[in-house]
């Protein structure tokens, strides 16, 4: 743990989330997909996605966005599914192949490395908001549609914008409003199948939190004196600062292409 990144989308996504799979692999397999999840979505919204799938053994499920493959390798477990993982930043692409053996590209989520219809179900979480304009948002719907077979099914976790102004949010996100974001999915010829609060949903068991708070206290030990942890941990504290004064909402849907 010795380099670092001054800008927060880097050192979110990258630096930080490459230590995180560190932290976690030394503390023992049980932590791996707990850490591994972390921000990018509780295992109750998981099992809603999973479950409005219908997700099958052997079906194979892109992860675009994946992050250090936490949710993959929870859908895998869950659903028998054969996850790929899409992630641009190369030490989060380096880490979910150490951690869980999944096959992981290095690639933007605007350009996939599919053929049309090459997969059965998409899904991406947490990510929309990371793409720097609505035209790129566009783009990366379209991608989804496309690399689904006919009949497939995706799913997203969204963070919305709920007021036109936010306070302090954090920079690189591009939050859509509720309004926005199903403008953005007509256009991109996907049908809203169901939508559901993910704030409402319950929480992880007491066992899953101990493991993620766990793994917290280590990588603020090893790292908290970092520029990269600060500005990582930053980021998250505004998207959770916002979400509790219902600036933000966080949203899970379902989504099917014809």
């Amino acid at each position: 743990m010795t380099h670092d990144a001054e800008d927060p989308m880097e050192a979110e996504f990258d630096t930080v989330a490459e230590w995180t799979a560190e932290v976690a692999a030394g503390l023992g397999p049980e932590y791996l997909v707990p850490a591994a999840c972390r921000g990018s979505g509780k295992p109750a919204a998981l099992d809603w996605l999973l479950a409005g799938l219908r997700a099958r053994p052997g079906d194979l499920l892109a992860d675009v966005g994946a992050g250090i493959g936490g949710p993959a390798a929870y859908a895998a477990d869950r659903a028998g599914v054969r996850p790929v993982l899409v992630e641009p930043e190369p030490d989060a692409c380096r880490a979910a192949a150490r951690l869980f053996g999944a096959p992981v590209i290095q690639a933007d989520a605007t350009a996939l490395p599919f053929a049309a219809g090459a997969v059965s179900l998409a899904w991406s979480l947490g990510v929309l908001c990371t793409a720097p304009s609505r035209e790129a948002q566009l783009a990366m719907l379209f991608e989804m549609r496309r690399v689904v077979r006919p009949g497939g099914r995706i799913g997203l976790l969204v963070y919305l914008a709920v007021t036109a102004k936010l306070d302090d949010p954090p920079q690189g996100n591009h939050f859509p409003t509720s309004t926005d974001l199903h403008t953005l999915l007509r256009r991109a010829d996907l049908d809203v199948m169901a939508v559901a609060d993910s704030q409402d949903m319950p929480e992880p068991s007491a066992s899953w939190q101990e493991r993620t708070d766990a793994v917290e206290r280590d990588l603020r030990r090893r790292c908290g004196h970092t520029p990269s942890f600060a500005a990582a941990t930053g980021q998250s504290h505004r998207i959770g600062r916002l979400l509790d004064i219902g600036q933000l909402t966080n949203q899970v849907i379902l989504l099917s292409r014809e």
